[in-house]
């Protein structure tokens, strides 16, 4: 199976470890359509979204594709 080797993985790990978890808030105001129906759309900063989702996803997710990659300061 391919892999996708980052030249800075160590450090995107640490920074990963380092982020704390933060709480998903509902906004039903936002919302459209029926509430049960799975989907969501997050706003934030990428790190934090996905550490978010973990307690949601661990373990179900085999790939996400983000753009811009997370942890990339320009």
């Amino acid at each position: 199976m391919p892999t996708l080797r980052c030249l800075t993985r160590e450090n995107d790990v640490r920074a990963a470890e380092n982020m704390p978890y933060r709480l998903i808030e509902k906004m039903p105001e936002l919302g459209y359509g029926a509430c049960d129906a799975g989907n969501m759309l997050i706003q934030g900063e990428n790190l934090e979204a996905l550490k978010a989702l973990l307690p949601y996803c661990a373990g179900q997710v085999k790939c996400v594709y983000i753009d811009p990659l997370f942890n990339q300061w320009y």
